[in-house]
């Protein structure tokens, strides 16, 4: 579910944390009512589809640092959503990752093939 028009930042956040608080809620609301879980996405003024953009391009460069050194790379703390991203990307490109850590400060270590 997407939302956009007007000034909606505030609905996002500073770095997504209302927009991941409100996609919970918005989650529970419809497990509630329907009885079924959800893998409900909510974006708010492409917050999220920037944010794929942006980590996708991110697993591109750590992929080459890796191929190009041999060696692992650990990312920074992510949120599940930053993870599977990352997870994903890196598949495509041939590669293999893992999350390590516990939350809040899990994250993604890309690893050499």
């Amino acid at each position: 579910m997407a939302i956009a028009g007007g000034k909606l930042g505030h609905l996002v956040g500073d770095r997504g944390e209302v927009l991941d608080a409100l996609q919970e809620l918005t989650r529970l609301a419809v497990q509630t009512s329907t009885g079924d879980r959800s893998r409900l996405m909510l974006d708010i003024d492409n917050f999220r589809s920037d944010k794929k953009t942006e980590l996708a391009k991110l697993a591109h460069e750590v992929a080459e640092e890796v191929k190009s050194s041999g060696e692992s790379v650990k990312l920074r703390p992510m949120n599940a959503f930053e993870r599977k991203v990352v997870h994903d990307t890196i598949q495509d490109i041939g590669l293999t990752s893992e999350s390590e850590g516990e939350e809040p400060n899990r994250c993604v270590v890309v690893l050499p093939a």
